[in-house]
């Protein structure tokens, strides 16, 4: 049965690849006619196929080069479409599903596997270890330059825990020409976010860049305040002809939404209940994250570059909120627990050496990495306290747990690694890209409460080796193979019960094509992919009471996406992606099999299209996700229902200078759940809503 669902399916993705590349047929013949000229900017190719990609390799290889699936997400395109968190943009890459909550932080879900211990988030290519599973930012894209997301594992580039994918955010860089841009803006839900950036010559020899921004919404809920603000900067200076600094200083916080999900009512959602917030009235989160980063480049000669780069991080994250909601239809009432109270300390200090050979057809990256972590966990575990509040009109009480808040304990872990990458022109037309990665960590652990610490040092290796095959100048064929690895929890927060586990292992293979056409007015690609990860926690088939590893999980699927000018105005974007993932062994409580169960927070199908006007000064846009139906377990006991969600923009150029652009989400106030926090609650999605922005450039 499996087999003939993927059979469907590939039928259904090779569909969709003959549509495109009719699509790619109509627009190369469009070029070969005689044009008429039309006043008005026509939109830009949207994949980057000709943009190199520091994601995916340390070799700066186009996203057409690299064997590897890759999205590039302009500054230019999340601005037309509105996009005005990270995610927001992400998810309408392709094969990316959003799982965020507030106790994680961000998440995502790509190719089958889900959260921050699989897809890593990354700042400029910094990727701070994430602890206890929670990951803070990138959060909003202002100061971005785009937003790189490699999907498979990019264990070779960047280490553990990206089985699923990397999501990279690219900073704006200094320049030495002056530039200023500012946003303001309003919309439902009483939002109101401003931003300003400017940059410019710092002396003879240097650049600086300052981006700020703040935003406040009430979320459309009671009680639903958020607030985010960030100061980025970053200066580059030229210390010598062939020696250059660049230095970065950054300070965020935020005070996400204190919103854990709505109540089940008869086992779906209900739409009387979706302005309700059970929280408690004094409920906290709070996001403090400082960063500082100095790299410096050395131009030994033409060929060989060497770099290091020095970066500190420190978050501090805190919680404090009644999480748990269950509806009892009975007694017409919604009963709230686990009056959770956490807290983190993160501090992380890292560096990187690395050198970069460039010399005719061979391009080699090898590099050094270390970085120091310690961490502090402070919590009121088990997590007590009870209350009973009416569905509608009750008063949301004050947080009142008997459990203190204490210190529970603290990490210190030193990770080390060794890379090399290697990207071989066989000749004109071959590429072989090859890569090599070890990767140590060594955690300790104290106990602060009387507990008895340890130490665990886990290690792993990768490998990647893939070939892209250059048909033409604007057509490839690729196809690779890489290994990865996963912890089976987050590093930082490594209990004595874990510490004996090592890290699970992955394997991709993959096969794709890339084609740009009619001088970029059609662009697409498409990746067929199997993956298969080991050594997942499972139970003892001879003790139920006792974890072991040896449980195994495969995904295998298909992705398209697409780009075509179908007129010097019109430009449609599209991509869709197919995941068949299921567990291949794996025993839960009382030892019950899931096997070929999918894993929770995956959709076997998710899209996007989205269709682009320019003319003059006029912009507007419309565009359409689809999110599958979902798992909440790894029973399959429970689903999230599949939802559509229809949204849209419209800009006007009031002058060269001025862009006042009106933005439209969830066009048809869609009632759905973004994802699940518990089998008796669901966060919710945002409501039907208009935003207006003014932007200024100069």
């Amino acid at each position: 049965m499996t087999d003939s669902r993927h059979s469907a399916s590939t039928t259904t993705i090779a569909v969709i690849v003959s549509l495109l590349c009719a699509a790619g047929a109509f627009a190369q013949q469009a070029d070969e006619m005689q044009t008429v000229t039309v006043q008005g900017t026509s939109t830009s190719p949207a994949l980057g196929l000709a943009r190199q990609s520091g994601t995916a390799s340390r070799l700066n290889l186009t996203a057409q080069e690299l064997p590897a699936s890759v999205d590039i997400l302009s500054a230019d395109t999340m601005q037309a479409r509105g996009d005005l968190l990270v995610k927001d943009a992400v998810t309408r890459s392709t094969g990316l599903t959003d799982i965020s909550s507030p106790g994680n932080g961000v998440a995502y879900s790509a190719r089958g596997f889900t959260g921050n211990g699989s897809i890593a988030l990354l700042e400029n290519g910094q990727r701070p270890q994430v602890g206890s599973g929670t990951a803070t930012y990138p959060a909003d894209p202002w100061g971005y330059d785009h937003i790189e997301v490699l999907r498979g594992p990019g264990s070779v580039v960047y280490g553990s825990g990206t089985t699923g994918a990397t999501i990279n955010a690219v900073r704006k860089a200094p320049s030495r020409t002056s530039s200023f841009e500012a946003m303001a803006g309003i919309g439902g839900g009483e939002a109101v976010r401003a931003g300003v950036g400017g940059t410019g010559a710092l002396g003879e020899h240097g650049a600086f860049r300052i981006d700020a921004y703040a935003d406040h919404s009430d979320g459309f809920i009671d009680r639903g305040d958020s607030r985010h603000g960030k100061l980025l900067t970053s200066v580059h200076y030229a210390l010598t002809p062939d020696l250059d600094l660049d230095m970065q200083l950054d300070h965020l916080e935020q005070k996400p939404q204190r919103y854990f999900g709505t109540p089940l009512v008869n086992g779906g959602l209900s739409r009387a209940l979706r302005d309700q917030n059970y929280d408690v009235s004094d409920a906290d989160i709070h996001f403090v994250d400082d960063k500082a980063q100095a790299r410096l480049t050395w131009r030994y000669s033409p060929a060989l570059t060497i770099s290091n780069e020095l970066a500190y991080m420190k978050a501090r994250r805190n919680w404090r909120n009644a999480e748990y909601y269950h509806y009892d239809a009975s007694a017409n009432v919604v009963e709230r627990s686990d009056y959770i109270a956490i807290h983190h300390d993160q501090e992380q200090t890292g560096n990187r050496l690395e050198a970069r050979w460039n010399n005719g057809a061979n391009r080699v990256a090898a590099g050094w990495e270390a970085a120091v972590i310690n961490f502090l966990h402070t919590n009121n575990s088990p997590y007590g306290g009870s209350s009973t509040v009416a569905p509608t009109g009750f008063d949301p009480g004050v947080f009142d747990s008997p459990d203190p808040l204490l210190p529970n304990f603290s990490t210190h872990t030193v990770t080390t690694a060794f890379y090399v990458e290697d990207a071989y022109s066989i000749n004109d037309s071959l590429l072989l890209l090859a890569g090599l990665r070890h990767d140590r960590y060594k955690v300790d652990r104290v106990s602060l409460l009387g507990a008895a610490g340890f130490s665990s040092t886990l290690q792993a290796n990768a490998a990647r080796l893939g070939l892209t095959w250059k048909l033409a100048a604007d057509t490839s064929l690729y196809g690779q193979v890489s290994t990865g690895s996963d912890p089976v929890t987050s590093l930082l927060s490594l209990n004595l019960a874990n510490s004996r586990y090592k890290l699970t292992s992955a394997r991709q293979v993959e096969a794709g094509v890339k084609q740009s056409l009619a001088g970029g007015k059609a662009e697409w690609t498409a990746a067929l992919y199997h993956i298969s990860k080991d050594d997942i926690i499972t139970r003892d088939p001879t003790n139920p009471a006792l974890s072991v590893q040896g449980g195994s999980q495969t995904s295998r699927g298909a992705e398209v996406t697409a780009s075509v000018a179908l007129a010097q105005a019109w430009r449609l974007e599209a991509n869709a992606a197919y995941t068949d993932a299921q567990f291949d062994q794996l025993l839960e409580g009382g030892n019950q099999s899931r096997a070929g169960n999918r894993p929770s927070d995956v959709p076997k199908v998710s899209a996007n299209l989205w269709l682009n006007y320019r003319y003059r000064g006029w912009r507007a846009s419309a565009g359409v996700r689809y999110v599958g139906e979902r798992f909440i377990d790894n029973a399959n006991s429970q689903t999230i229902p599949a939802y559509t969600t229809f949204d849209g923009s419209l800009g006007w150029n009031y002058s060269r200078n001025v862009l006042v652009q009106l933005n439209l989400r969830n066009l048809t106030d869609k009632l759905y759940a973004s994802t699940s926090y518990s089998d008796s609650q669901y966060l919710l999605g945002d409501r039907r809503h208009a935003e207006l922005t003014v932007q200024w450039r100069y």
